[in-house]
């Protein structure tokens, strides 16, 4: 059974006949090779483009938790005191604090991103921002810029090394980040593209971002600090009880026949994600198996994997961590490729639908295999899809890892607080106190019966946890709607409150 052969209960926003005909086309853009403006200041850049009132401004996550560019452009804002402004960001961090006195006074009123965490997130569901709130994902965010739902006027692209030719890369410089991926959408389709920059040098043989696409190069003293670059998890989890959920879900995923010679992959980059893929590894090395393609977020151990012949190619969209970003410099099997190409469920040779499985996460996952990534159980918005819904979407096989209790709270729900991936969409869930496979994939449990892992169902998981834990409490929340969550396809599946 391939599930995206399967009918989805959720009604498309757009269809592809749509998408392909819109007209918003690239050929539009003129060719901006020998009319690049050089700007030595953001302020200069607000002057030459006359950015104003009500404009929607848009930027990428690639530095993460270093990027100083956003926050850059809302000092410019705040004193300009510039009214009703739409932020597109790819993903908002803790660093981005800037925009939080930007939504309370009204400079700011909406935003539209993937990923969301911190003070920002805090004023969002606090009811402070007077607009709206779409968390997309990062195949939804490249679609709806592409279709035209979300109409960019000023791209800022923070760009690690530009040449004299306007192109721009992640490759190289002082705030070297590897792939760009998140940020060709905006320098493809934005009104208005702004490379911000604090390396210029004479000619790049690769890039990220085509030059003729580009209207200002704006050269600043610093655009991050690198070692925000690697925030959160890279590192193979050292916790007993994830280490076994890594290698029942390998042990598993060997049954079903998907370690195979020529297989493809994504995890994630938490640390129990990337123990599967390090006893992923040990099981290709037992039986001489080589993989086709990685793909996702990038961290060292597909890097090495790719070096020691284990896989033929990867293909980023973001580097996770410094040994990716070098990778990325210097290996021509290290392939960069936009968020159209990941993840864009109207590119005809999207990549996650090429994956054979995906290892995901879970903040919840509920008796209809429904996933939360976005909020807390307490409605408390601590991340956002990013990338879960499209691989979970796209991949043969979508596998959940989590404890089954994690900070005395159930991870299994009745129903989640947040839906961020549909059930549709999850095909297993593997805790350390056994394996729950979706009802819908009857072909998978075809597979594993009599096999000695424990195979049980969501629902007596369940059981399990409140025999720990105790039946919690429902959390509550008020009726006022402060953000909408987004499927890849444009569908609203869930809403965020005020607390």
């Amino acid at each position: 059974m391939d599930k995206n052969n399967g009918i989805r209960k959720y009604k498309t926003f757009i269809n592809s006949e749509d998408y392909k005909n819109h007209p918003r086309k690239l050929i539009d853009k003129k060719n901006k090779a020998d009319n690049t403006i050089w700007l030595k200041s953001l302020e200069d850049v607000f002057d030459f483009l006359n950015i104003t009132d009500g404009m929607c401004l848009s930027f990428h996550h690639h530095l993460r938790n270093g990027d100083y560019v956003l926050n850059d452009v809302c000092k410019v804002i705040k004193k300009r005191n510039i009214k009703n402004l739409s932020i597109a960001a790819s993903s908002i961090f803790p660093n981005n604090k800037p925009l939080v006195e930007l939504i309370e006074n009204g400079n700011v009123t909406n935003i539209y991103t993937n990923y969301l965490n911190g003070p920002v997130s805090d004023a969002i569901v606090s009811g402070k921002l007077k607009g709206e709130l779409i968390m997309n994902t990062h195949g939804g965010r490249a679609r709806s810029i592409e279709s035209g739902e979300i109409k960019i006027d000023v791209a800022f692209l923070a760009t690690p090394t530009v040449d004299k030719c306007a192109n721009g890369t992640g490759a190289m410089g002082p705030v070297a980040c590897g792939s760009l991926g998140y940020a060709i959408p905006d320098s493809l389709y934005a009104n208005k593209v702004v490379l911000v920059t604090d390396n210029v040098i004479e000619k790049l043989d690769q890039y990220d971002i085509d030059g003729k696409y580009v209207d200002i190069v704006c050269q600043v003293q610093a655009i991050g600090d690198a070692k925000g670059i690697v925030s959160g998890t890279t590192k193979i989890t050292k916790d007993p009880t994830g280490l076994k959920i890594a290698r029942d879900t390998v042990k598993l995923l060997d049954e079903i026949g998907l370690i195979k010679d020529g297989f493809s992959m994504q995890t994630g980059a938490g640390g129990t994600s990337l123990a599967v893929a390090y006893y992923v590894r040990k099981l290709m090395e037992e039986k001489n198996i080589k993989g086709s393609f990685a793909t996702g977020g990038i961290t060292s151990y597909f890097v090495k994997m790719l070096e020691d012949g284990l896989l033929k190619d990867i293909y980023d969209v973001q580097c996770f961590d410094l040994d990716a970003v070098r990778s990325y410099k210097e290996n021509r099997n290290h392939h960069g490729m936009s968020a159209s190409m990941y993840a864009n469920p109207y590119d005809e040779n999207v990549i996650v639908n090429k994956l054979d499985f995906v290892i995901l996460g879970a903040t919840e996952i509920d008796l209809d295999f429904n996933v939360n990534v976005t909020t807390d159980s307490h409605g408390n918005v601590i991340g956002g899809s990013g990338g879960h819904s499209d691989t979970a979407n796209g991949a043969n096989v979508t596998v959940i890892v989590t404890n089954l209790v994690k900070s005395r709270m159930p991870i299994i729900k009745e129903h989640v607080t947040t839906i961020t991936t549909p059930g549709s969409d999850i095909d297993v869930l593997v805790c350390e106190r056994g394996i729950a496979i979706n009802p819908r994939r009857k072909d998978l449990l075809e597979k594993v019966k009599g096999s000695k892992l424990n195979i049980c169902t969501i629902s007596e998981l369940l059981e399990i946890a409140h025999h720990y834990t105790g039946k919690p409490k429902p959390s509550h929340h008020t009726d006022q709607i402060v953000g909408e969550v987004m499927y890849r396809d444009g569908t609203i599946i869930d809403h965020i409150y005020k607390k």
